[in-house]
């Protein structure tokens, strides 16, 4: 572990500020499949799990978590198998392999009985998902931020620019900007120089190559069935659904405990990042926290 945590930055603009926030929390490093899996953790009060998107690390929460630990809650945030600082499983390339070794660990961390909720912004949501299905118990809310995966007519509408090849500079970053601005984020001056840092940081280190379960319906069958109060969020500029909106409302009409649906205004889908404050009052809300 870390030494003694600091104080958590005010804002979070920067790498330096990235870093302070790092410094602000602990470092859990638990031995995973001959390496390691890495958390971090702010706070005190009921445990809440938020699990980061595909190609992500836990630093896609940075701009929520003074906001959530001010508002009362211990935030557990670890970098998944296979991406950041944590090694890929041993069996398995997709958010249905992850499950299992998390809870293992968290079980470590928090407690073998200690109940928490749970936030994943999109790969997240489906892993968030399955830990809810497997231990329902121990899960008292999920909240899914941008979550794919659920089975709404229309298939992919953008394509992305390919990075690999291109060595860090000025050439790599431009193509991160389009992309970023393609898929993540709405508002062009969200992409800011962090969001690039981050974006560029967390590409080169996904080892989860061969994830396919996204561009399935996995999740609102799933939904179907679960048990836990369930909250949706997306924001409203969401290229995942663009144009689709309505076709997300008819396909959660089968989720079994769906408790609300927010369309967060003027976001895209790294919605958290986009617009922190916003994102922060409305999942409070939804955890029972107003």
């Amino acid at each position: 572990m870390s030494s003694p945590p600091s104080a958590l930055p005010a804002r979070i603009d920067s790498l330096g500020d990235l870093q302070a926030l790092a410094n602000a929390g602990t470092r859990h490093v638990l031995p995973f499949n001959k390496g390691q899996m890495v958390w971090h953790s702010w706070g005190q009060g009921r445990p809440l799990l938020l699990l980061h998107g595909g190609s992500g690390s836990w630093n896609h929460w940075c701009r929520n978590i003074a906001g959530l630990v001010a508002a009362g809650r211990q935030l557990w945030i670890p970098d998944l198998p296979g991406f950041g600082d944590s090694t890929a499983p041993e069996k398995g390339q997709d958010a249905d392999a992850l499950p299992e070794p998390l809870m293992a660990a968290l079980d470590q961390l928090i407690g073998a009985s200690a109940g928490f909720d749970i936030a994943g912004f999109s790969f997240g949501s489906m892993v968030g998902t399955f830990i809810a299905e497997q231990w329902p118990a121990r899960v008292g809310r999920l909240v899914i931020l941008g979550a794919p995966a659920m089975g709404v007519p229309g298939g992919r509408q953008f394509a992305l620019r390919s990075w690999l090849g291109t060595p860090p500079g000025p050439e790599r970053d431009r193509i991160h900007r389009h992309n970023l601005g393609v898929l993540m984020l709405a508002d062009p001056t969200a992409i800011d120089e962090l969001a690039v840092r981050i974006h560029d940081g967390n590409l080169t280190r996904d080892r989860l190559k061969r994830r396919r379960l996204s561009s399935t319906d996995i999740m609102i069958r799933k939904l179907a069935t679960l048990a836990t109060p369930v909250h949706a969020i997306w924001g409203e500029h969401d290229i995942l659904y663009r144009n689709r909106l309505d076709g997300l409302r008819t396909a959660l009409q089968v989720a079994r405990n769906l408790q609300s649906l927010d369309f967060l205004p003027q976001a895209g889908h790294w919605l958290q990042y986009e617009r922190p404050e916003a994102l922060n009052a409305l999942l409070l809300q939804r955890l029972g926290q107003t």
